[in-house]
């Protein structure tokens, strides 16, 4: 029985706030001792530091996108998955 939740892909530019937490993957870009804060090296504050950043970019993005339609595209020649699994085509 197929339901009313519709499901597909969503796209919103806010969507691209979510790289920048992907930016503390990048090692060699904080991989130092100095500045220290509060005896930390830089390499273990500056992680930190991204998991509320990171928080707050999921955050956003979630708020900003949740009431936006979902785009869903096209149904190709072999039909709706819906179609298909009732054995209608």
């Amino acid at each position: 029985m197929p339901s009313d939740h519709k499901t597909g892909l969503r796209w919103s530019n806010w969507n691209l706030l979510l790289i920048l937490p992907l930016f503390m993957l990048i090692t060699p870009w904080f991989n130092m001792d100095e500045p220290r804060v509060l005896g930390l090296p830089f390499f273990y504050w500056y992680q930190f530091l991204f998991v509320p950043l990171g928080v707050l970019c999921v955050g956003i993005v979630y708020v900003k996108t949740k009431d936006e339609p979902v785009v869903t595209g096209k149904p190709d020649k072999l039909g709706d998955v819906d179609n298909l699994d009732e054995g209608a085509n």
